[in-house]
């Protein structure tokens, strides 16, 4: 398998982490968190798909799916490009109100599908491509999409982690 195949199946193994964190659950379960200042599932899911669209959005030198369409509403947002939960206080955590599992759900397929069609045409000699300067060293493609699926991987783990304890 090259370095695409690798991408691409770990990016294809996304979508069942995000969707197993989510399914079914309710917008006041999304919004439970543990203790006050924690972050929710619906906000762990939003946030991972917000630097996935944001990220992926800078490498295409593209809009936003955020921005493109109605999502920002349908989590009480605004749409701002800049939002993508870092920096998040606790309180603007509480403010990511998810409408339902199937609005994150369906954030999250659009972003998901744009990265697949991004990760199907690249090469091998591609992911050597310099993305950002600002780091030492400079971050490469392929440096940037393993960082974003690390990020995602994670997050969507807290957020099945939160399911676990969820108050029956």
């Amino acid at each position: 398998m090259d370095a695409k195949g690798v991408l691409e199946d770990a990016y294809g193994r996304l979508p069942d982490l995000v969707d197993t964190a989510i399914r079914g659950l309710t917008p006041e379960q999304l919004r439970w968190t543990p203790q006050p200042g924690a972050n929710s599932i619906g906000w762990l899911v939003w946030h991972l798909t917000r630097v996935q669209d944001s990220h992926l959005a800078e490498l295409l030198d593209a809009e936003q799916v955020y921005i493109t369409g109605e999502w920002a509403g349908r989590f009480g947002r605004k749409p701002d490009p800049s939002d993508t939960g870092y920096g998040h206080s606790a309180a603007d955590v509480a403010t990511v109100v998810p409408a339902s599992a199937q609005a994150l759900s369906e954030y999250y397929q659009a972003v998901h599908g744009k990265t697949l069609a991004f990760l199907a045409g690249l090469t091998d000699a591609d992911l050597d491509r310099i993305v950002d300067r600002a780091w030492d060293p400079p971050v490469t493609l392929g440096t940037r999409l393993v960082s974003m699926y690390d990020d995602d991987a994670q997050h969507a783990g807290q957020a099945a982690y939160l399911r676990g304890v969820l108050p029956r």
